[in-house]
């Protein structure tokens, strides 16, 4: 049994393409603590403000994975807290938008930084164009007030059966966030939209519990997660990442990464192999699609749909929510398709049609003979599937 746990699948070798190479790791960190610095400096136009810089999406969660080409860029998103007491009575969402575009510009500026700053609906973009194409998107944020997080909290027990400990460690990290598409962003107004990508964190962390990992403590620059530490939820997640862009490619249809990854990790039920993990994933992600909406409720915020844009007339017209449906099919077989071939012909090929991987052909020859099993292999997919190659290596 324990062999069968420990000895290095091809999964393993898979994700040993897919993990971010040192320098581009080492560069990451090193540009998300400069502007850490920045934001703390003597200097700063938010003098003697307690200013909370923490690092949110694929790269908090330890699921990034690298690009399908050098031409893509790399990515990360970080939150840029403001806290000061009783701050929506005094200004309005614009205004903190501003206040945090002012110091980003000046950053800009003194890093020598060639492109614009570029203004999102949500956040600010800081674009690098050096040895590594890069940009960080960096999200004005305040605290949830305290009379806020009490109806928050009451929301969150009303629509998920939460641990105490998880909704109290939850509502203390909401937060506030600019959204220039809401009709009062101009205005000093109590209402808000509530984010809570810290929170996201505990929740997905809490989804690993058999791994025992413990929570990062925050300080004043919340520590970038240490990449090394994977687990095996991570790692189907970035699998699951790999042969979505493969299918998928820069194509705006494809199924968003926040989906994936809230499927997944519901659906995980603490798998310490990773190929039984992948397994039952892809067997019981599509369970968590709920039939009406909400139907995939953000876990930290179920008034947020992450499907939200399906059935707008461009979601329509992208047919997102048949290139997930049909995604998830076409995953399922392709990953079943390889982990039970025995042929290093049709290894190969999976992996290099599938997941625009090559893997080196002595590590493939200890595990896969040379007897071809192409036609015992199930190929039965979606009709309609999203790119043309869908029923063939």
């Amino acid at each position: 049994m324990l062999e069968t746990i420990h000895r290095k699948s091809i999964l393993d070798e898979m994700i040993d393409h897919l993990d971010l190479p040192e320098y581009v790791m080492e560069k990451t960190v090193q540009r998300y603590k400069s502007l850490g610095d920045w934001f703390r400096r003597e200097n700063c136009s938010f003098k003697d403000v307690e200013i909370d810089i923490f690092p949110q999406g694929s790269f908090a969660l330890g699921t990034t994975i690298k690009p399908l080409n050098d031409q893509e860029e790399y990515d990360l998103d970080m939150g840029c807290k403001i806290n000061i007491p009783n701050f929506k009575s005094l200004y309005s969402q614009e205004q903190l938008k501003e206040m945090v575009g002012f110091e980003l510009e000046r950053y800009r500026v003194a890093k020598g930084i060639k492109q614009e700053l570029e203004e999102k609906h949500r956040c600010w973009r800081l674009e690098y164009m050096d040895e590594i194409k890069f940009h960080l998107d960096i999200l004005p944020c305040i605290p949830l007030n305290n009379d806020k997080q009490a109806d928050y909290k009451k929301v969150l027990e009303g629509a998920f059966n939460y641990k105490e400990s998880l909704n109290n460690s939850m509502v203390h990290v909401a937060i506030n966030i600019t959204d220039d598409r809401i009709e009062n962003y101009k205005k000093i107004s109590q209402d808000w939209n509530i984010s809570n990508p810290e929170g996201y964190l505990k929740w997905f962390e809490d989804r690993m519990t058999t791994c025992n990992l413990g929570l990062y403590s925050r300080s004043s620059v919340t520590p970038v997660p240490i990449y090394y530490r994977k687990t095996i939820l991570k790692r189907c997640i970035q699998l699951l990442k790999r042969h979505r862009d493969n299918m998928f490619g820069e194509n705006d249809s494809k199924p968003i990464s926040i989906i994936i990854t809230t499927l997944a990790a519901r659906a995980y039920n603490g798998e310490l192999n990773l190929e039984e993990a992948m397994v039952n994933l892809l067997e019981n992600m599509p369970r968590f699609i709920n039939t009406s909406i909400p139907r995939v409720p953000n876990p930290v915020n179920p008034n947020e749909d992450f499907t939200d844009r399906w059935d707008t007339p461009e979601g329509k017209k992208l047919n997102l929510e048949g290139n997930l449906k049909n995604w998830l099919l076409q995953a399922r077989a392709d990953f079943n398709n390889l982990l039970k071939t025995t042929s290093y012909e049709t290894a190969s090929l999976i992996l290099n049609n599938k997941f625009s991987l090559k893997i080196d052909n002595r590590v493939l020859n200890t595990k896969f003979n040379l007897k071809s099993d192409k036609k015992t292999i199930a190929t039965s997919l979606p009709k309609n599937p999203p790119k043309p190659w869908g029923d063939t290596y």
